[in-house]
């Protein structure tokens, strides 16, 4: 079983930056976190940004693009979401997960492991 913890959340003002980051820990070998998921009050949980195992291939909302970043260090075992120029509309609650393929996934179903998220709140 692998375990994911989020870190980094905050409350911030439009414009700013912030980093948050996914740790991994226990049977990292069987699932691999690779992706960002966001979910805001009366919301569905949605997909914010994957990457694969590599590294190499990524995957970002519209709604961020530009100005998201997904980067992992895999001989950490973490994965971090770089996210700038924030908007109250990213105001939510963040989630990393973890999926067993090791390619680029974008499909919730494919994820079977998520962190207890942290809170991002930006103010205007």
């Amino acid at each position: 079983q692998v375990q994911l913890v989020e870190s980094g959340g905050g409350l911030l003002q439009a414009g700013d930056s912030l980093r948050l980051s996914c740790a991994a820990s226990g049977r990292t070998f069987t699932s691999y976190p690779k992706a960002w998921f966001r979910q805001a009050p009366g919301k569905e949980r949605e997909l914010v940004a994957a990457t694969n195992l590599s590294g190499g291939r990524t995957y970002y909302a519209d709604s961020v693009k530009g100005r998201f970043t997904i980067s992992r260090d895999n001989a950490k075992n973490l994965v971090y979401l770089q996210m700038n120029s924030l908007k109250p509309e990213d105001t939510a609650v963040y989630y990393c997960a973890a999926s067993r393929r090791l390619g680029l996934v974008t499909a919730v179903e494919q994820y079977d492991t998520w962190g207890q998220g942290t809170q991002v709140t930006v103010s205007s």
